[in-house]
């Protein structure tokens, strides 16, 4: 039996707490399309996939390794 859709996506807040991350700083980097919204709920609330899990990982590891900027990090991961 397939699952459903939604069940697959993660919230923001799910995100947050898998990567360590402020729901604040995810909301930011989906805004600077560091990461994607991938669905919205019925109630309008952001859906991310789960390999975003990964990418804010890399986010942090470049920004904090690297010392790149928001912009280099888009350079970086595009």
């Amino acid at each position: 039996m397939k699952q459903n859709k939604a069940k697959e996506l993660l919230t923001i807040g799910k995100l947050a707490k898998e990567t360590g991350e402020l729901v604040t700083t995810i909301r930011f980097w989906a805004k600077e399309e560091l990461l994607t919204v991938k669905d919205y709920s019925q109630g309008g609330y952001q859906l991310f996939d789960p390999a975003m899990i990964e990418r804010a990982k890399q986010i942090r590891q470049l920004q904090n390794e690297k010392r790149l900027t928001i912009a280099e990090i888009k350079k970086e991961i595009k």
